[in-house]
């Protein structure tokens, strides 16, 4: 997914600004659109034009991008990042992982935690 900061939507790129340092915001779509000035509906229609995703799937992205580096780079258990993150359902939140990446978390950490150079049953 592309998250690079879209420039040709001021409101879109006040958003993704904001949703890369607040990810862990509980209703993060409704708050992005609060940031954007913006309606929920039109903002989501507008972030969708200048990303190509809905907003909810961004806020996906950044967050399980965030726990693979969590995962490579702590002992910290999976509930407990998941829930740092934002999400505050632990089953949701390994499913989404698996659809996302293909792995569990816990297998996501014994493949990824040593070339991190952490060692992954820590």
């Amino acid at each position: 997914m592309n998250r690079q900061v879209q420039r040709a939507d001021a409101a879109v790129a006040r958003s993704q600004t904001w949703i890369a340092e607040h990810y862990d915001t509980p209703n993060p779509v409704a708050a992005m659109a609060e940031q954007a000035g913006l309606t929920r509906r039109t903002f989501a229609r507008r972030f969708r034009s200048a990303t190509g995703a809905l907003p909810i799937e961004y806020v996906h992205g950044i967050r399980i991008d965030e726990a693979k580096g969590r995962l490579e780079r702590s002992g910290a258990a999976i509930d407990d990042i998941g829930a740092e993150i934002g999400y505050e359902d632990p089953t949701f939140f390994r499913r989404l992982f698996k659809r996302k990446t293909g792995l569990t978390p816990a297998a996501y950490r014994r493949k990824y935690a040593s070339i991190a150079g952490r060692d992954p049953v820590a």
